[in-house]
């Protein structure tokens, strides 16, 4: 393995998306020995040129040092760690640590946990912020939760997948702070709609509207990243309605069982199911302004300006 210690782990991968994909290479071009798997075997063929293995079954990576998990829901997360041919399934053993990266319930996390630890397996949960191209450039974020001394060894390899790195604690409270970044996500985005389709309708282009707020102490990275989709009406998905809907409904429920009220999120979620429900479920969820501006009357048309994701920056 170039550049690294003879000792370094080797990883395994289940879960060869679009996200899981990319982070996956990070560590192929680290040099790690990593092995994947994918339901959609082409899938993880598809890094094969990398240097990956691909395997059939999940249960093939039990011998792995360190298996990372990155699937669309929690059924999946328990069926690839717990049911048929899972990883944790294997008659003579378990990874040493497996590390789940999927956007999931505290609940199924805590169930997955508890499988792990009957195999002598210890568990984190290391949710990612962040889409395919973000990892490419290197600016990925993740928040880390279970016990701390799991987390100091397996530190150097989270930190090739992204930029920061963060250990928020015991147990599954992961899961919570990725849930609010992305609650804030949605958020987030329907605010920008609304006073991007307000600016327009009073007679300023997409384009210059949001180039002063991104020069503005209200800019920020994710409102440069998302600029180009605004501005150009590109919906190409990054992170779709229907996720962004699933990541609503888990925050909701994770107030309800706090006591915390989110009134405004409430509101936006409301929004995001109603996008939903008008049929926007396979593009970007900056898609969004579309239906804004259709509450506000107003037709949208792609602008031809040359405007920055900030990624390359």
């Amino acid at each position: 393995m170039t550049g690294l210690p003879a000792d370094s782990p080797r990883i395994g991968w289940i879960g060869c998306g679009r996200m899981g994909a990319a982070l996956a290479k990070r560590l192929l071009l680290a040099g790690y020995d990593v092995t994947v798997h994918n339901r959609t075997r082409a899938k993880a063929e598809a890094l094969a040129e990398f240097g990956a293995t691909v395997a059939d079954r999940p249960v093939d990576l039990a011998d792995r040092d360190v298996v990372f998990t990155m699937v669309a829901a929690s059924v999946d997360l328990e069926e690839v760690t717990a049911g048929t041919d899972g990883v944790l399934t294997h008659p003579d053993g378990a990874p040493k640590v497996l590390i789940d990266s999927s956007t999931v319930s505290e609940e199924s996390s805590a169930g997955v946990r508890v499988a792990a630890l009957k195999r002598n397996t210890e568990f984190l949960a290391a949710p990612v912020s962040g889409n395919p191209k973000v990892v490419d450039a290197g600016r990925v974020t993740l928040a880390v939760s279970g016990p701390r001394p799991v987390f100091d060894q397996v530190e150097p390899v989270l930190t090739v997948l992204g930029r920061a790195v963060t250990y928020v604690g015991e147990d599954e409270v992961a899961r919570l702070v990725k849930i609010a970044h992305n609650v804030f996500l949605g958020v987030v985005i329907q605010s920008m709609a609304e006073i991007t389709v307000l600016a327009e309708k009073g007679g300023v282009s997409r384009a210059a509207f949001l180039e002063f707020l991104n020069q503005s102490v209200l800019g920020s990275a994710f409102s440069q990243y998302k600029t180009p989709a605004l501005v150009h009406l590109d919906f190409t998905p990054t992170f779709t309605m229907p996720l962004l809907r699933k990541d609503f409904d888990l925050g909701m429920a994770a107030a309800r069982t706090l006591e915390a009220p989110m009134p405004l999120a409430s509101a936006a979620a409301q929004l995001v199911a109603s996008a939903v429900g008008a049929g926007y479920v396979d593009e970007d969820f900056a898609v969004l302004i579309r239906e804004q501006a259709r509450r506000a009357g107003l037709a949208l048309e792609p602008e031809d300006a040359d405007v920055t994701d900030g990624l390359e920056e």
